[in-house]
């Protein structure tokens, strides 16, 4: 498998990921999915306009489905990295599912109030929440890494295709049928992907390792997520593109209503414009990508984008109100696909999860709050206002990449360092116990000095963001030439976890330290955990020694 294949690259065509008939199925029900989500988004965003007339309540419609995500995305990634995902995204959709149906048969019996449909719209966010992380990093399960971009790219695709058409469609199945039409196509939408989903056998994968409980992981990943400037730029730019371009899906259906004067089908096609601009986009990604750097993209979609948002505040004619919003969906497409590109290839298989989930988290904090805020705006201001600030808002986003610039997509080897190999252990201990502290101790020369920091500090990130606590570097007053490395783990599990973790680029650093480090002998390397002295002291009965796993370890050399 070539780890490193660059994107959109001769193993990395725009339709290769095809060849692999799991992922064809699952795009195909995926999309089929999606026109079922986006029939009942149009549904619901139109049946508040006759719930309530008020500017905010139509755009919180949007806040309630993008929330959840916000709320649970990093406890969704952390299940999606330590369970087993094809279940999860069952759970998911299953409970999707019987949400829609729900829907379906409260509008039908009309008992449907403005805060129950908030209420259940909220709860299929829920699901999307827990399905995304899931999804999402089960691709690389599906196809080769050298086919993982153009596997993304299509994923975005399929669901642009739904929405460049499924808008559309749901203006005419609630002209049709009503909102209960709508939430009851939705329902069967997603029968096909549950059982694509129940019939795929996703490959095993035998870890030796504890599984992590979820509030750790959780903060693990956050952890991880924080310690790399490279993904911290990400995020920063994908929460200020979603609180920018909220504006246009948010107030959307009062665009239809009060700026072209249409119905459910006029904010159908709108929608749907929206929707072709995606496909375009998405369809151009690999294209553009080979040719521009990530944070050109990201900054030239921002602006025009902003455009577009004006353009659609002031057109009274709807031919050009979709002109514009064919480009903002080209722009929305481009930006945040490639932010998700470049994310998962610059994390580890161990992490993606989580790391895909701060990035869907940050994404819909910013759709969640903008479209509140733009609601809010339009209801106390203007429509055409609050799109034309937002677009502004946006636009100025550009001025982020000086600090935080989105990163080329890293030609580093995230693969796993080595296979598991235990390690010399002499005593058995509880996962639970600790804290685990490590010393490194190094032989540098004083005329080497100055390089071997340099190397450390590398070291030192990739240390603190792979779990580990307390990092010290210390130097040895009697013998100058002595450096002593550091760290801990809060408990045993946790580092068992840490030393599982290294990729093959975190590998070629240590050996850079290493390289450093003169004498015959490698570094000594000390693991020591920590022993209550209060526990089966001089006096204590045999019954009461302490156990075994409490004591302390000898040497072993865990950087080979």
């Amino acid at each position: 498998m070539a780890a490193n294949a660059a994107p959109g690259g001769p193993a990395s065509t725009t339709f290769a990921p095809f060849r692999h008939r799991i992922f064809l199925a699952m795009w195909i029900a995926a999309v089929m999915a999606s026109f079922g989500s986006l029939i009942q988004t149009v549904g619901a965003a139109w049946l508040m306009t006759s719930l309530s007339g008020s500017a905010e309540m139509v755009a919180l419609v949007q806040t309630a489905a993008g929330l959840p995500v916000a709320i649970f995305a990093l406890a969704a990634g952390a299940i999606a990295d330590t369970y087993d995902r094809r279940r999860v995204m069952l759970v998911a959709l299953t409970m999707t599912f019987t949400i829609s149906v729900v829907l379906a048969i409260c509008q039908a019996a009309g008992v449907l109030t403005a805060y129950l449909l908030l209420g259940l719209t909220f709860l299929i966010g829920c699901c999307l929440a827990l399905y995304l992380p899931a999804w999402q990093t089960s691709v690389s399960e599906q196809v080769p890494r050298e086919d993982l971009p153009a596997a993304i790219s299509l994923n975005s695709l399929a669901f642009n295709i739904a929405r460049s058409l499924g808008p559309a469609l749901g203006g005419a199945v609630v002209t049709i049928g009503g909102a209960a039409l709508a939430f009851a196509t939705n329902a069967l939408c997603y029968l096909g992907l549950i059982g694509v989903v129940a019939v795929w056998r996703r490959p095993i994968v035998t870890n030796p390792l504890p599984r992590e409980r979820i509030g750790p992981a959780m903060i693990t990943g956050l952890r991880y997520v924080w310690l790399s400037p490279r993904m911290r730029a990400m995020l920063v730019r994908a929460l200020a593109f979603g609180f920018g371009g909220s504006s246009v899906n948010a107030l959307l259906p009062l665009v239809a209503r009060d700026l072209i004067q249409g119905g459910p089908f006029t904010y159908g096609l709108l929608l749907g414009a929206f929707g072709a601009g995606s496909v375009v986009g998405a369809l151009s990604m690999p294209r553009l990508r080979r040719g521009m750097l990530g944070d050109s993209v990201v900054k030239y979609t921002a602006a025009a984008f902003g455009a577009a948002a004006a353009v659609v505040a002031f057109s009274p004619w709807m031919p050009l109100t979709m002109i514009a919003l064919g480009v903002a969906g080209f722009c929305w497409v481009l930006a945040l696909s490639t932010l998700n590109v470049t994310l998962q290839m610059a994390a580890p298989r161990w992490v993606v999860g989580r790391a895909l989930a701060s990035f869907q988290m940050v994404l819909f904090a910013g759709v969640a709050i903008g479209s509140w805020v733009w609601g809010r705006f339009a209801e106390d201001i203007a429509l055409s206002a609050a799109l034309s600030v937002s677009g502004g808002v946006l636009a100025a986003t550009m001025l982020l990449g000086s600090r935080w610039r989105v990163p080329q997509t890293p030609a580093d080897n995230l693969e796993p360092a080595s296979a598991w190999t235990e390690l010399d252990i002499r005593a058995e201990i509880d996962p639970t116990t600790g804290p685990v502290i490590l010393f490194v101790e190094y032989a540098v020369s004083e005329e080497r000095v100055a390089g071997f920091l340099g190397a450390m500090a590398e070291l030192r990130q990739i240390r603190r963001r792979d779990g580990a606590r307390r990092w010290t570097l210390l130097q040895d007053l009697a013998d100058p030439e002595k450096w002593i490395e550091r760290f801990e783990s809060p408990t045993w599990a946790d580092h068992l976890h840490r030393y599982g973790r290294g990729t093959v680029a975190d590998r070629e650093i240590e050996e850079r330290v290493m390289a450093f480090h003169h004498g015959a002998d490698a570094p000594r390397v000390r693991q020591l955990i920590a022993r209550d002295p209060t526990v089966g002291g001089a006096g204590a009965a045999p019954d009461e020694a302490p156990p075994k796993r409490l004591g302390v370890f000898g040497i072993k050399d865990i950087m080979q």
